[in-house]
């Protein structure tokens, strides 16, 4: 019998992001696809939409995910990994199921996902896998044969998205005045999400108090924040703070804003400040908008100096780590022991979303879990 290809059973990976619009005349449409459901009024979204206006309307996001599909390919074909690579949206062209109709057609049968949101939460994870199952029940509906989907594991911790950011951040306190460097903080932000659903995030065994979510943020935020003092020699102050928050005002949200947080280290003296981006795989919107521009203008009214970190993005090394996760996924699958790469004190996640995981507050199917509808394997398997 020929020896089955490393990535065997799989035999096709899917890049599964968030999308984004590539035109003035496509930012309303994709904000109605967005917020779907909600009743937001358009002229609302009109209003929401003047951050996508002030880039021409186009989103960085697709080109930055068509940047992750060539370095994909390029370190799939360097190390011999014959794995074709699909790209598909929840909220914009190329859209999932269209992707999953072209994965079908293709005759592929076992599909490894990796989203590009590295931590646990209903919105970096549960809810990509319940776009999966709407994707699966559309093809189901017409009579179209299923792929076996499954999920890459949460990569907040290998080495290949902390390395990275650790260079990024050196960089970036390479930027400021050299007579603030030495005092400088860091400010390790992601996106603000409810406490209620930070404390359901992750498997129900860890739920409470900032669950999966703050907990993996702060793991990673003391890796950089670490290699930092040992690669400088000095020991930055550091917290982990919030952005992008669009709940209603009445909800809580996970805080300090990084806006209030910047104010704060200004009434503190602290000389300067770099923002790093932990929570974000590339430089889309939020990043550009609300890091680069809203909280870059408060530290400018403030007077204090600060420089942005630059996310992951298409960096070979992330490219590797996606590969090795390839690996691993398909290794465990064919019944072998592996070595799974983590830092930090928190471990390598699970390769299966257990039952109760990151819970929506209405029930939905979800693919790619120990409660999928479209896996055969019992619940609770691991």
């Amino acid at each position: 019998m020929p020896e089955q290809p490393a990535h065997a059973p799989y035999d096709a990976l899917l890049l599964l992001s968030f999308g984004g619009p590539e035109g003035p005349d496509d930012v309303v449409p994709f904000l109605e696809n967005v917020t779907r459901g909600r009743g937001i009024p358009r002229e609302r979204l009109k209003e929401v939409g003047r951050h996508y206006f002030l880039f021409g309307g186009i989103s960085p996001i697709n080109a930055q995910n068509r940047e992750l599909l060539d370095a994909l390919r390029k370190d799939f074909a360097e190390h011999g990994l014959d794995l074709p690579v699909y790209w598909g949206n929840r909220n914009w062209a190329p859209y999932l199921a269209d992707t999953l109709r072209e994965i079908a057609a293709d005759g592929r049968r076992r599909v490894l996902t990796l989203a590009t949101s590295a931590y646990a939460s209903y919105s970096g994870c549960r809810q990509y896998r319940e776009n999966l199952a709407d994707a699966l029940a559309a093809l189901e509906g017409e009579g179209l044969p299923l792929p076996r989907v499954d999920k890459l594991r949460h990569y907040f911790n290998h080495p290949g998205f902390v390395r990275p950011m650790v260079d990024a951040t050196l960089a970036a306190l390479a930027e400021l005045p050299e007579a603030a460097r030495a005092g400088a903080h860091l400010a390790f932000t992601t996106h603000s999400i409810p406490t209620a659903a930070a404390d359901t995030s992750g498997p129900a065994e860890g739920h409470g108090d900032g669950g999966a979510y703050v907990a993996q943020h702060l793991d990673v935020a003391r890796l950089i924040a670490e290699a930092v003092r040992e690669a400088t020699g000095v020991e930055h102050p550091w917290r982990l703070v919030y952005q992008s928050r669009s709940g209603a005002p009445h909800i809580p949200w996970l805080e300090p804003d990084i806006c209030e947080h910047l104010e704060e280290l200004h009434g503190t003296g602290a000389p300067a400040a770099v923002m790093v981006p932990i929570g974000f795989v590339s430089d889309h919107m939020e990043v550009k908008y609300d890091l680069d521009t809203e909280a870059t203008a408060k530290a400018g009214e403030l007077g204090l100096p600060v420089a942005r970190a630059a996310t992951v993005g298409a960096d070979p090394r992330f490219a590797a780590a996606v590969r090795d996760l390839v690996l691993e996924r398909a290794a465990t699958e064919r019944g072998r022991a592996v070595d799974r790469c983590a830092l930090g004190a928190l471990g390598p996640s699970h390769d299966l979303c257990p039952v109760g995981c990151c819970p929506a507050r209405a029930p939905r199917p979800a693919a790619a879990g120990a409660d999928s509808p479209y896996d055969n394997r019992p619940q609770g398997a691991s």
